[in-house]
């Protein structure tokens, strides 16, 4: 089978990969679609994402969907051809987070195109992957296989929201409008915030925010850099702050603007030793600083919402590659400009 595999910085080829045995408590499906992350793109660009780099030839991905090949003798809830969501998630279950039920927190994940461990998590972007079976969500036939590859990032969104306590009445803003800062918007509409601002320096995500994701209100904050400043008070105004842009400068904006007893959550992923917290208004204002981390359970959660048309993905979508064509993907991938996410066709077979 084919894959699309990462060998360092600006070295992505598609090549042949032997496909391994089949466990017992495994399925063995073909991959239909893979989304191009984030920490996708900094494999490709930087070789590494934080301090996990690539030391061995690894495929990357994780946000994928796809169709049930083959099934191991203790997998008895998926059956061949049925149309599968899949979780990128491996945890142990036996160590102590675990079973505390914090599994994204678990001590020895497994988590597909990872450098964090070694050898490597192979990712997603192959044509068959083996997954363990709980890591399989059968979903109806008619299900759109594309949408549900946004599953994975969507249950990020949902995650954060969890994280940030009840929203209903309450008052949001969302600092990058990139795929995780818009889904956890939706999310944070869903769950009954009555007031959702998103900031980017963008405008074409701004407009996809705005126009197409129900934000209430949206701010340029390179073009327009002093808009937060009207949120600025001694009480504050919002009840809530998602960081999902990962600069230090927009995190840094929210602790003015956030209300007295408020909460940050911390969705985008900070460069190391960037982030100077300010101590003070976190002491004198109780602002609660939270993290939030991948996702914990919400894989399903996120499925249930595509399948049903509760949450509408299809804003994010814009656009698919064949495999082969992987680099030219990776490649666009970052124009902002014009993209949201795209998305690689992986196995035109299941399509």
């Amino acid at each position: 089978m084919l894959a699309a595999i990462c060998h360092g910085k600006k070295d992505l080829r598609v090549e042949s990969r032997v496909e391994p045995a089949l466990a017992a408590d495994e399925v063995r499906v073909g991959v239909a679609y893979g989304g191009i992350c984030g920490s996708d793109m900094h494999y490709y660009h930087r070789g590494a994402v934080g301090d996990f780099a690539v030391r061995e030839p690894m495929a990357l991905g994780h946000e994928i969907s796809g169709v049930v090949l083959e099934v191991g003798s203790a997998v008895t809830h998926v059956a061949p051809g049925m149309k599968a969501a899949l979780d990128p998630s491996r945890p142990c279950l036996t160590c102590d987070y675990c079973r505390a039920g914090r599994m994204n927190l678990c001590t020895d994940m497994v988590f597909l195109g990872s450098a964090g461990r070694f050898p490597h998590v192979q990712g997603g972007f192959a044509q068959t992957l083996i997954l363990r079976g709980d890591q399989i969500i059968p979903v109806p036939a008619d299900a759109d296989l594309l949408a549900l590859s946004v599953a994975e990032p969507l249950s990020i969104g949902l995650h954060a929201v969890n994280r940030a306590g009840p929203l209903m009445g309450k008052r949001v803003i969302v600092t990058g409008s990139g795929p995780i800062g818009l889904l956890t918007a939706r999310c944070a509409i869903h769950a009954g915030a009555i007031e959702v601002v998103c900031t980017d320096v963008e405008d074409a995500a701004l407009a996809v925010a705005r126009d197409r994701m129900g934000a209430t209100r949206t701010i340029n904050v390179a073009t327009d850099p002093d808009a937060l400043a009207t949120y600025a008070s001694p009480a504050g105004h919002f009840d809530v702050a998602f960081e999902a842009s990962g600069a230090p400068s927009a995190l840094l904006s929210l602790f003015p603007i956030v209300r007295r007893g408020g909460r940050i959550v911390q969705v985008g992923m900070l460069p190391p030793g960037t982030a100077p917290i300010p101590v003070n208004p976190l002491q004198s204002r109780e602002i609660e600083f939270v993290g939030a981390f991948r996702a914990n359970g919400e894989f399903r959660l996120a499925v249930d919402l595509i399948v049903s048309g509760a949450i509408d993905v299809s804003p994010i979508l814009s656009g698919t590659f064949p495999l082969e064509r992987s680099v030219d993907a990776f490649e666009q991938a970052g124009d902002r400009s014009r993209f949201v996410k795209l998305h690689i066709a992986i196995n035109e077979d299941i399509l």
